[in-house]
């Protein structure tokens, strides 16, 4: 009978634990769920979450900067009670009080890849440093172009809101390249005269063609090509192809996913600076169990607001003096 007893307390108690793993729900909410990068973060965070045995939601705008569909989501995160949210915010500054909202409920609210504005209106924020991958790409340019004093650029943005992770990588790029940044939270206010022009892209293929031919209106004579990701880069190719200008520019890009890396190894892009977002969300997911267990929250990396998870610049053409790997060697890491 003791025996009996003790068993059944046992099973009792794994039982219980058991009950609790599968309590512990989770959102992950993306800006869309057609761009590789997201679908890649889609994919790491549900690989963790079977895992771990916790219970995952998914959301998405249905395009970059759809802020209202993210608002709904967080909302139904709170009211399906959740433990916490995993999210890319579409507009840094404008979903700052729904999370906000979601933290006094007492949720873990984790920013992924996008800082929100102010970085503490998260818990936490895990990703790239986006200032250090523009700032890699545009030294690879400079370097690259030997003088840049005739060098005539085209930047090609993500949207009129300019997001935390826009201007970020916009000024890192040009401060690696060389150009004086004047407000480092704010596009398009540089002085310098080799700027074409900004244009948006709403980080898509089609958007990167039109604001290329934007830029080309402009001076047809741009020959260095910023753009906020790889699909935007395609698109500025195509556009450059359709001129017969696609030998004319060097483009520079933001990513690491294989179809980005392909791109370098085929010649359309010169280098582009790989990010990890597997990474981030599967290492968000392991937070949020972590806080529903324990209370604990993230902590940032040494001298930063943010938990870093790590850049590599991708190129064919390495430049003395900036570590890089080679497309090859990218392939076997990329995503997407």
């Amino acid at each position: 009978m003791k025996k009996l007893l003790a068993g059944s307390a046992i099973a009792l108690v794994l039982g219980v634990s058991a009950a609790a793993a599968e309590d512990i729900g989770a959102c992950l909410i993306t800006k869309t769920d057609t761009n590789p990068f997201f679908v890649k973060m889609k994919e790491g965070a549900s690989e963790k979450a079977e895992a771990l045995g916790i219970s995952l939601n998914t959301y998405a705008g249905k395009l970059d900067g759809d802020v209202e569909t993210q608002i709904a989501a967080v909302e139904s995160c709170i009211a399906g009670g959740a433990k916490g949210i995993l999210i890319t915010p579409s507009d840094s500054r404008a979903l700052a009080p729904v999370v906000g909202q979601a933290r006094d409920a007492g949720l873990l609210v984790i920013a992924l890849d996008t800082p929100f504005e102010p970085v503490d209106a998260a818990d936490a924020t895990f990703a790239t440093d986006n200032f250090l991958a523009g700032e890699l790409i545009g030294q690879w340019a400079a370097a690259k172009m030997g003088d840049t004093s005739e060098a005539k650029i085209a930047l090609l943005d993500l949207n009129p809101s300019e997001i935390s992770v826009d201007y970020l990588r916009n000024n890192g790029f040009l401060q690696g390249f060389g150009v004086d940044i004047m407000d480092p939270t704010d596009i398009g206010d540089e002085t310098d005269e080799r700027i074409v022009g900004n244009d948006v892209t709403n980080g898509n293929e089609e958007g990167g063609r039109t604001a290329m031919e934007n830029l080309l209106q402009k001076d047809s004579g741009v020959n260095v090509v910023y753009t906020i990701n790889e699909p935007a880069a395609a698109g500025a190719y195509e556009a450059l192809k359709s001129f017969g200008l696609e030998d004319q520019a060097l483009i520079v890009s933001v990513d690491g996913g294989c179809p980005g890396v392909q791109n370098v190894a085929d010649g359309v892009i010169g280098a582009t600076s790989m990010q990890f977002p597997l990474l981030m969300a599967s290492m968000g997911i392991e937070a949020i169990k972590t806080y529903a267990e324990t209370g604990e929250k993230p902590s940032a990396s040494e001298g930063l607001d943010f938990t870093n998870t790590g850049v590599e610049l991708v190129t064919d053409e390495p430049v003395e003096g900036i570590t890089s790997i080679t497309s090859e060697e990218a392939l076997k890491k990329c995503w997407g």
